[in-house]
């Protein structure tokens, strides 16, 4: 398990990246779990949009793309991350943030006991 302190290092190892995200994936707005969006449309602006997206227990984000964002843990929690570079578990805590160049893709399920929310702001 990844303590705190190493939050932004272990969700941006190996899904941080500076090539072009696969746009035949679907966005983070567009991806969902089982079928259901996990994250909604907060704001839209001409520069860039902010999602909220919430992941209750057992609940994750099916593959997907993120252009260069910033991620700000409204309500923290365990997640199990997966990217072209492996599996990992993170403990992201409540205000934790950080920022990405883009993610190419990654999965994240909820594997903890508590409901993970996130605010994302993506640039377009």
């Amino acid at each position: 398990m990844i303590a705190a302190p190493a939050i932004a290092a272990a969700l941006l190892a190996g899904c941080a990246t500076p090539s072009l995200p696969d746009r035949s994936l679907p966005s983070a707005l567009e991806a969902g779990w089982k079928g259901e969006r996990v994250c909604s449309l907060q704001h839209l602006a001409k520069t860039h949009r902010v999602l909220r997206c919430t992941f209750p227990p057992g609940v994750g984000h099916e593959r997907h793309f993120h252009p260069k964002h910033y991620g700000y843990a409204l309500s923290g929690g365990t997640v199990q991350l997966t990217s072209a570079e492996g599996t990992r578990t993170a403990t992201l805590e409540t205000g934790s943030d950080y920022s990405s160049d883009g993610t190419e893709w990654h999965e994240v399920v909820n594997v903890g006991a508590t409901t993970v929310t996130y605010l994302i702001v993506e640039e377009l």
